[in-house]
């Protein structure tokens, strides 16, 4: 169990990340790749095309370098593989990783190599050889460009539902109803978060806030910096729908939803667009709130709404399928094998 314990000055100073981490989507999506135990099966399409991504640009010693620094099976990787800057995007991240100070280095190589036996190029990497370092920003780069970004759509709308949801709470109920929002990843005991976590700790914020990463392939439980000294992170799985749709492509016209769900229906699936109650839907759209109720539920049935308990709410969002047929897309036919 993790427990972060808050001041009043740490409540004031919790944010939410506005977009999917490239750092953290990269490292994680490869312990989707490379876990002991199988992924999440609702990435199974992405693990088939992302091996065969990596298999065509050949890129089994940069996927080696990044699970040698941050193996799936460890309950510890480095923190300078995560730089504060990556809120900025890849290429800065990157810039704050080459500046990782000496001394930083070789204390978090030595950590990691008390639980994994580090191959010699990972020695002279902690020694502070510059051009190993410059090797770990390419492996990055390389890695990032053919897992991650021919599917950055799909993560950006996972981690927007999500990230709707909560701005939500934290409007309406405050950052303590935000907090209280993450069960039962997360319970939280004012002043104290506990954590669902692999290792015993606490963690005191000290007036430094957190900021509250979702992560559309971080899975079984949130991941927290290791040094607590560094200012605090929190990357934490977000809640994916029974289905998952890859990149769509362009295929059916928006005006066809009426035809196909009846209009009363494709309203309500244009309504989910963005996050809402039962309620709310029924007063948009001037219709009953058990008719709202009976479409939402209908739509939820086949994957194209999801629904989520915050507090005494429910609020409902559209999937990554929903999103794609209300744009008139559908994800790729797989032909059966």
């Amino acid at each position: 169990m993790l427990r972060i314990h808050f001041t009043d000055g740490d409540l004031a100073r919790v944010h939410l990340a506005r977009e999917p981490d490239p750092v953290w989507e990269t490292l994680l999506g490869l312990h989707q790749l490379t876990a002991p135990r199988r992924g999440l099966p609702v990435f199974a399409p992405w693990r088939r095309d992302a091996r065969a991504r990596l298999a065509e640009g050949h890129l089994a010693g940069p996927v080696r370098m990044l699970s040698t620094l941050a193996p799936a099976s460890a309950g510890y990787w480095p923190d300078f593989l995560t730089p504060g800057a990556s809120a900025d995007g890849l290429e800065t991240a990157l810039k704050a990783l080459r500046a990782t100070p000496k001394p930083r280095l070789r204390q978090e190589m030595d950590r990691l190599s008390e639980t994994h036996p580090l191959p010699g190029w990972a020695h002279r990497l902690a020694g502070g050889e510059p051009h190993r370092m410059e090797e770990v920003a390419t492996a990055f780069r390389l890695v990032h460009r053919t897992i991650i970004t021919p599917d950055w759509t799909g993560a950006a709308r996972t981690t927007e539902a999500d990230r709707a949801l909560r701005t939500r709470v934290l409007r309406d109920r405050g950052v303590h109803g935000l907090l209280d929002s993450f069960r039962p990843l997360m319970d939280w005991r004012p002043p104290v978060l506990h954590v669902r976590y692999p290792e015993d700790r606490d963690l005191h914020l000290g007036g430094r806030g957190l900021r509250l990463i979702p992560s559309h392939f971080c899975w079984r439980t949130p991941i927290a910096l290791a040094d607590p000294s560094l200012p605090q992170v929190l990357a934490y799985p977000v809640t994916h729908p029974p289905v998952w749709a890859p990149p769509v492509t362009r295929d059916r016209r928006p005006e066809a939803l009426a035809t196909l769900l009846g209009r009363t229906r494709a309203r309500v699936l244009a309504a989910l667009n963005t996050t809402a109650t039962t309620g709310e839907v029924a007063r948009r759209l001037n219709i009953s709130a058990p008719s709202a109720s009976e479409h939402i539920t209908a739509l939820r049935e086949v994957s194209l709404a999801h629904s989520r308990r915050t507090g005494s709410q429910v609020v409902h969002t559209l999937t990554p399928l929903g999103t794609a047929l209300l744009r008139g897309e559908l994800p790729p036919h797989h032909p059966a094998a």
